[in-house]
């Protein structure tokens, strides 16, 4: 009776041991068949790390610093346009301005990353491929010279200047853009694409821009 026993004891555990191994083998399985995907197709791993990045990056910073809030609500209601798409274009450009320096590699510059030639016009002598071009800074912090050469560039406060580093001329002239490109008219989606030609871009703007849109209007409503 003791060996039978001991026999039936030792069959549960076996039987227990092959029921460990089973999800240690699925994974071991799983992780073999990723890799294996991923030495054939490495722009799959490309893919799925990209898609994590963007999640984490949308999920990060979605709250609107409340001492913008007023200079959006005020260029919004100048252009109007929703200021929500401002805070949007916004978060995007320069993470509500903590991107250090305001300059991008391409010569992007300011709050807003204007290129200089859509700031002060592309008429601009010497304006052209992606909009660096080779403008003093006298000319390109001038109201009346960005009027003369239809640029988007705008003197918020009322000091002389038309500055792209100036929180208030920044958004302002973004507000400008945007209304002029069609949000003005409820065409977010092609004013956006105007803002950057890209089609993640619009994307990404979009979806920051309902995020906010919809914590306003719970804000407003108190739902």
């Amino acid at each position: 009776m003791k060996k039978r026993k001991n026999k039936g004891l030792s069959l549960k555990v076996k039987a227990m041991f092959i029921m460990l191994l089973i999800p240690v083998a699925v994974t071991v399985f799983t992780l073999t068949a990723i890799v294996w995907t991923g030495l054939k197709n490495p722009e799959i791993i490309r893919k799925s790390a990209s898609t994590l990045l963007d999640m984490k990056e949308r999920n990060t910073a979605t709250e609107i610093p409340e001492e913008y809030i007023p200079v959006y609500k005020e260029a919004a209601e100048t252009y109007s346009i929703p200021w929500t798409l401002l805070a949007a274009h916004h978060r995007i450009e320069t993470r509500f301005s903590t991107m250090d320096p305001l300059l991008s590699p391409v010569g992007a510059e300011g709050h807003m990353q204007f290129m200089p030639c859509t700031f002060v016009g592309w008429s601009y002598p010497g304006c052209r491929d992606l909009g660096k071009g080779e403008i003093p800074v006298e000319d390109k912090l001038n109201p009346e010279v960005i009027k003369q050469y239809g640029g988007y560039g705008v003197d918020a406060n009322g000091d002389g200047i038309a500055d792209p580093y100036d929180i208030e001329d920044a958004i302002y002239s973004a507000a400008n853009y945007l209304s002029q490109s069609g949000a003005a008219d409820g065409d977010y989606e092609k004013a956006i694409f105007n803002y950057n030609h890209s089609e993640k871009y619009v994307k990404d703007v979009l979806w920051f821009f309902d995020e906010f849109e919809t914590k306003r209007i719970e804000m407003e409503t108190g739902k």
